[in-house]
């Protein structure tokens, strides 16, 4: 089979897509409001792409009604953003929050989840989970416009917040305690258990 892009149609491109390139690592993203709301969202568009300054790039893409969502609104007005750990404990949860909710509605009503202050950044991160980062913009570029439109959060790592429970001998993270999920394609998501290491040439 050979599809090309531009005569498939944008839905089933990104259904295609998201099939294919797997598994997507989920950045479980607090932010705020200009009103104090604080919106909780999972976006599996997203990596880590350096260490020196260390960034991450996420992407809230535009609904299919080629709206903003408040993720992207929130970063835009304010510049700061808080990433969470994905893990199989919360698996209910993340997906959860990824409700569509008006933006004077906060995820977190009814999600039982506790916050707690950032150090560096107004958000509030997470309680309860192996890990958080928080982070300011560094820069956002809108690639696509219509539905499902591409905007890339370009974001510096400021605050590394770590559960010591989930680090090794060594105080390096344990991928076996993380115990992270990710996305797959259409409703499929998998865990990080079935483990296999091998050594890099030198």
């Amino acid at each position: 089979m050979q599809l090309e892009v531009s005569k498939m149609g944008v839905v089933a491109a990104y259904r295609m897509l998201t099939g294919l390139i797997t598994p997507r690592p989920i950045a479980w993203v607090t932010t705020i409001s200009a009103t104090g709301v604080v919106n909780l969202a999972p976006f599996s568009f997203f990596n880590l792409f350096g260490a020196n300054p260390p960034i991450v790039v996420f992407s809230p893409t535009l609904t299919r009604a080629a709206a903003k969502k408040d993720t992207l609104n929130n970063i835009e007005a304010n510049g700061e953003f808080v990433i969470h750990a994905s893990t199989e404990s919360h698996a209910e949860q993340i997906n959860q929050s990824s409700a569509s909710l008006p933006p004077e509605e906060s995820e977190l009503t009814g999600l039982n989840l506790a916050t707690v202050p950032s150090v560096l950044i107004r958000p509030p991160r997470l309680r309860d989970v192996p890990f958080a980062l928080e982070c300011k913009r560094h820069q956002v570029i809108p690639i696509g416009q219509g539905a499902i439109g591409t905007n890339l959060i370009i974001g510096e790592v400021l605050m590394i917040h770590v559960d010591e429970a989930v680090l090794d001998a060594e105080g390096q993270p344990d991928p076996r305690k993380i115990r992270s999920i990710a996305r797959l394609g259409g409703e499929y998501w998998c865990k990080t258990q079935d483990l296999f290491t091998m050594v890099r040439p030198g």
